[in-house]
């Protein structure tokens, strides 16, 4: 496995990490605990150094998971989590208080067997709560030695601007693929600018750009994709036009799907490093494997070409979580 440096801070990670939220969260009914152990382990074996987990993932029940896995080579590995939903819980809406961040990391050390945090993500900015006593609460936990290095996710650019004045920025993590590029309007230049990584999360849209979902897949009562208007069957069926680009493109390269969108994403900057999430095993090997594709200047302009035209239909979420995003 490739490795990479988040951004300017000297972190270094595999190309490609874990994000583990689908294990136990968000995505159906997951997987077994041991299960997940042997997954997130099966990673750490082929080259990945970089874990994705979250308090609001279970809540807590994921970050247990991480814990139980990474405890055997704990200080290889880079594990990132992220504070910032009052209980833990998506639903009832942010929460970042100063004394809430503190009791979040604490009892997150407890869950992933740790004494420190690698990275400690805002999940979402709290309206609530300025940017400054936020990230000066993180700088405080660094100084503790209790936690290395800060994030932000879904952030816009003014509050990472905010937070960077008061404790560097060490990665800002959202959602970037062949079918949500809004981040390059913006939040891309701003990362360069200030040396902060990037991390995508959902690289593979949730799924779709795998090519296994159409417009006649039927997901779990608990999955999150139900609510996404992306995901109705509707636009679902409309949004296969992309996807039908992007295998013609794999065929092409003799690879698959999942691959191409993995590689143009490492393809963009050398400071980016994306966590696709995976309940299975081989599916975990070929995402690693996009690692390895090579993408010419000449690949990365007509994949530009073949998707110009094409226009994805749907938001990505509703619009109360859409609310949380981007502030």
């Amino acid at each position: 496995m490739q490795t990479r440096d988040l951004g300017k801070s000297g972190l270094e990670v595999s190309a490609i990490g874990l994000g583990c939220m689908g294990l136990s969260f968000g995505l159906g009914v997951g997987v077994g605990r041991e299960e997940g152990v042997q997954l997130i382990r099966g990673a750490f074996e082929r080259g990945v150094t970089f874990f994705d987990t979250a308090e609001a993932y279970g809540p807590g029940t994921n970050e247990e998971v991480v814990g139980e896995a990474i405890e055997p080579f704990r200080n290889q590995v880079v594990v990132a989590t992220k504070f910032g939903f009052r209980n833990g819980r998506t639903a009832e809406g942010t929460d970042s208080r100063p004394v809430r961040i503190r009791q979040v990391t604490d009892e997150a050390l407890g869950r992933l067997r740790t004494d420190y945090i690698d990275l400690l993500y805002q999940h979402r900015v709290d309206p609530n709560v300025p940017m400054e006593d936020v990230a000066g609460t993180v700088r405080d936990l660094i100084a503790e030695g209790k936690v290395r290095h800060f994030g932000l996710s879904e952030a816009g650019v003014d509050s990472i601007r905010r937070a960077h004045g008061v404790q560097p920025v060490m990665a800002l993590q959202s959602e970037y693929s062949l079918w949500w590029r809004e981040p390059e309007q913006t939040v891309l230049p701003v990362c360069e600018e200030l040396g902060i990584g990037f991390v995508p999360f959902s690289p593979l849209g949730k799924g779709f750009l795998t090519g296994k979902i159409d417009e006649n897949t039927e997901f779990a009562s608990n999955d999150f994709r139900n609510i996404v208007p992306r995901f109705s069957t509707e636009a679902r069926a409309h949004n296969m036009a992309l996807v039908e680009r992007v295998k013609a493109i794999a065929e092409r390269k003799a690879v698959t799907p999942a691959q191409i969108a993995l590689a143009w994403l490492l393809a963009q900057r050398p400071w980016i490093v994306p966590i696709p999430g995976t309940t299975k095993l081989h599916r975990l090997e070929e995402n690693i494997g996009a690692a390895n594709v090579q993408l010419t200047p000449g690949d990365l302009a007509e994949i530009e070409r073949e998707l110009a035209d094409v226009y994805v239909e749907g938001e990505r979420y509703p619009k109360a979580l859409a609310e949380m995003v981007g502030r």
